[in-house]
């Protein structure tokens, strides 16, 4: 017979149990950079794992010694890649600091007069329009130094994600033994067969997917570079690397690439007539660079991708949207590799559940 005391004893628990979800949820959302930090990581440590046995089999490194060693190799690419970028910057800054507030606002001001006059010739009124949009009370030209205490404070964020990841790193390569061991005490030995399984998968499918990566990268990389020296771009190969480079963030990177290229072409035609030369060729490289896009979208990513970690391409997206709108761009760069990793893991340990054999069929 239930009873009134059962009946509470329920309620309570529900509501027990949903406090406890939401806390955990809750407690999740807040500490999700250091998720992100520890995913990162774990892609990173995975990439890593090759060379330091590579270093402790051939050439008979201590464990401590080749994870050390690596991690170095690992910062001095990093530091090599961010060096690439100091003539552009000093270049560009040289170039900014020609330009004052007011000389911008004059020359906005001129443009505007040109377009008025423009469209005026062609029966529109500019002022109307104007007010319709109210793009007059959005345009400011004094934000340069918010944008630039922004970008201090992006720098310093990327910085301490640097360090963390990095430090992660070394204690997942140095104390992978201990890690491996911890997982079999966790997970009962008739599972021994199926982690190892998954373990070599995954270094298949991710070696596949980073391989894949490069690929498409070093793709986008020379067709970029063939619009900017088209139209004489200044420093044509670093600019055409950088916006490459952003396409490491899935959908979002392209468009912020095309945004920097649209500026550092203003930029280097600085000191040109506006109307004439600037804003022509502005528009000509960020036409190029949309059609880059149009063939990286429908061609060299789907194939690359689809092939490489075995996932329909809107699979790929939805996850990517998703790990955007948890994580940000953080989360972006690294869904795809934990995507794969979690399937890779649900197809060895639970292959008879019906939607994982779907997911999973082509691994």
């Amino acid at each position: 017979m239930i009873t009134s005391k059962m009946i509470a004893h329920g309620i309570l628990r529900a509501i027990g149990v949903l406090l406890l979800l939401v806390l955990g949820v809750y407690f999740i959302y807040q500490i999700q950079t250091v998720i992100v930090y520890l995913l990162i990581s774990l892609v990173l440590a995975l990439i890593a794992n090759p060379i330091v046995e590579f270093l402790k089999r051939k050439l008979k490194f201590k464990n401590t010694l080749a994870v050390a060693f690596t991690l170095t190799l690992f910062i001095m690419l990093l530091i090599g890649l961010a060096s690439l970028f100091v003539p552009l910057i000093i270049d560009q800054g040289n170039k900014l600091s020609l330009l004052n507030a007011n000389a911008i606002e004059t020359r906005s001001l001129e443009l505007y007069r040109q377009l008025d006059v423009y469209l005026n010739s062609h029966n529109m009124d500019m002022d109307r329009i104007l007010k319709e949009t109210d793009l007059t009370s959005k345009i400011k030209f004094n934000s340069i130094t918010d944008f630039l205490n922004s970008l201090i404070n992006t720098i310093s964020s990327i910085g301490i994600g640097i360090v963390s990841v990095f430090f992660i790193t070394f204690f997942f390569l140095k104390d992978k033994v201990q890690f491996i061991l911890i997982a079999k005490r966790i997970l009962p030995d008739s599972h021994e067969d199926q982690i190892l399984n998954s373990v070599d998968k995954i270094r298949e499918l991710l070696s596949r997917y980073f391989i894949g990566l490069i690929i498409q990268l070093s793709v986008v990389c020379v067709l970029y570079l063939v619009v900017l020296l088209i139209f004489g771009v200044d420093n044509a190969f670093i600019i055409a690397f950088l916006c490459a480079l952003l396409n490491i963030i899935p959908y979002v990177g392209p468009l912020i690439g095309t945004a920097v290229a649209g500026i550092l072409t203003m930029l280097s035609f600085i000191n040109s007539d506006f109307s004439a030369v600037t804003l022509p060729t502005t528009l000509y490289v960020l036409i190029g660079f949309t059609l880059v896009q149009f063939i990286d979208n429908n061609i060299t990513s789907p194939i690359i991708f689809s092939k490489s970690v075995n996932s329909h391409p809107l699979e790929i997206f939805l996850v990517v949207l998703i790990a955007g709108m948890l994580f940000g761009i953080p989360g972006m760069i690294i869904a795809v590799p934990v995507f794969t990793i979690l399937k890779v893991i649900a197809k060895e340990f639970f292959p008879d559940t019906t939607w994982i054999q779907l997911f999973t069929k082509n691994i």
